[in-house]
């Protein structure tokens, strides 16, 4: 298994669900956001999701847009993710997944980038942006490198498209809970449930819940049926609002929903 795999395995032997935890690179600033990701690993993150800054973040919230704004603003550069990965990689051993819109990969070189995050100690590539059908060049290198491959399943795919998002993806299938941009929602579509359940019955063994979770409440709920949950504007807002002590505080708070009875077997 991968160490993503591995990190989704060892939450569900200890008889709960795995937490992934998102943060913008470069926001309020790259110490800081280094900083920021390690504490994520220190109160209850099972996998660090980073993302770096884009200037048309079409799948963001008005929260992740403005912190990924200041950061472009500050003079983010791509450099700069695999500097903060180095530096979070050494201090913890959570797995550190990358979510990238696909154009700055492009731009980089896929192999290029593929090998840069392979040597920062990064554990793969979410890509909300790019389809199995056109990622062949990204497939490849992902089997090369031994880096994960996250696609995303949709409320609204169709089963020939969940088929294939499953046969692609390592790690886990990034299962959008509601159709959307990112941020927090009262209520989580019931649509997450039911994909999930279609997501089982063409073979995945990993699927996380992502989009609108924010409370240790919905943690749980999700927790019922999928293997872990995907939680990113409410640790934004908490790093923006409050530092990294009200970050510390937030996750800590969030991570206290996995521990929720599974009705899945552990995998």
């Amino acid at each position: 298994m991968s160490r993503v795999e591995q990190a989704i395995a060892a939450a569900h032997d200890a008889g709960r669900s795995a937490f992934v935890g998102y943060l913008p690179v470069g926001f309020p600033d790259l110490q800081t956001s280094i900083d920021a990701a390690i504490a994520l690993a220190q109160n209850g993150v099972d996998i660090i999701e980073l993302g770096p800054p884009y200037s048309d973040p079409v799948m963001d919230g008005a929260v992740i847009q403005e912190a990924t704004t200041a950061a472009l603003a500050a003079g983010f550069k791509t450099a700069d993710l695999f500097t903060a990965l180095r530096a979070i990689t050494a201090a913890t051993d959570v797995p550190v997944l990358v979510m990238t819109y696909w154009n700055p990969v492009m731009q980089y070189g896929v192999d290029r980038y593929a090998d840069d995050l392979l040597a920062a100690g990064g554990a793969g590539l979410i890509t909300p942006d790019i389809t199995p059908e056109v990622a062949g060049d990204w497939i490849a290198a992902s089997e090369r490198t031994g880096l994960d491959r996250v696609f995303l399943a949709a409320p609204t795919s169709s089963d020939e498209r969940l088929e294939l998002v499953v046969k692609s993806s390592t790690g886990f299938v990034y299962t959008v809970s509601t159709m959307g941009i990112t941020g927090e929602r009262t209520e989580l579509d019931r649509a997450a449930r039911t994909l999930v359940e279609r997501l089982r019955a063409h073979g995945a063994v990993r699927a996380c819940v992502g989009i609108g979770i924010s409370t240790a409440e919905q943690i749980a709920g999700v927790s019922e049926y999928a293997d872990g949950a995907i939680v990113g504007t409410a640790l934004v807002r908490a790093l923006r609002d409050g530092g990294i002590p009200a970050l510390a505080e937030v996750t800590r708070s969030l991570a206290s929903g996995t521990s929720s009875a599974r009705s899945i077997p552990s995998n």
